[in-house]
């Protein structure tokens, strides 16, 4: 039986504002500050399209350092999202703070904007996984860290002390879930755009223009 959402679900998205020489730095060697800029800018806006189709509920920005920049407020004018500043110390803290600002009893599913890779299919079988009671839900990326993160309540204890940008949040978050006796899914395996590299795969992928 296929199950009814209806709204139950909400999707975060982080989003950095996308300033030349303050976003994707890694490849402004290959596609220079502003193309660099105008990817990251892309790659924005193909998301919260992929989120917004996906149908689940709800779709807001927790944007850093702030809500300010012309894009963010142009996406809200053009799809009625909301904006939310990003609040904390770490990655980690502003993770778990999207959580813990979420009403009680409603899954949330967290993402980035650097999977061009995601569908709406994706977010869908999220969603289905927390719905179906799964505690927790993941989208892993090939270089060991993962693209989302869907919790049915706050789980302080996958977001404290973990070694970002390594490939071992995977791996260190499987044995948080298993120690702390949750239930999670990984209903796929993305890639990200984060070097010169991905940007290639990107192009040879036909997913979306590059600069």
């Amino acid at each position: 039986m296929a199950i009814d959402r209806r709204g139950a679900e909400a999707v975060a998205i982080f989003a950095r504002a996308p300033v030349a020489g303050q976003c994707k730095t890694r490849l402004i060697p290959l596609l220079g500050a502003d193309g660099a800029a105008e990817l990251h800018r892309r790659m924005i806006v193909r998301t919260v399209s992929t989120a917004l189709a996906a149908g689940i509920g709800p779709v807001a920005l927790w944007c850093t350092p702030g809500t300010a920049h012309p894009l963010f407020a142009a996406l809200r004018r053009d799809h009625g999202i909301a904006l939310h500043p990003q609040d904390g110390d770490g990655l980690g803290e502003r993770m778990l703070a999207v959580f813990q600002a979420q009403p009680a009893g409603r899954p949330l599913l967290l993402i980035g904007t650097d999977c061009p890779a995601l569908t709406p299919a994706h977010l869908r079988a999220c969603a289905d996984a927390l719905l179906a009671g799964d505690d927790a839900v993941f989208l892993p990326t090939e270089d060991g860290g993962y693209f989302l993160v869907g919790l049915r309540a706050p789980q302080p204890e996958l977001f404290a002390a973990m070694p970002w940008s390594t490939d071992q949040v995977m791996p260190t978050t499987r044995r948080r879930l298993q120690d702390a006796g949750l239930r999670w899914r990984e209903p796929a395996l993305l890639w990200d755009v984060d070097t010169p590299a991905d940007v290639t795969r990107l192009r040879q992928s036909g997913l979306m223009a590059v600069p």
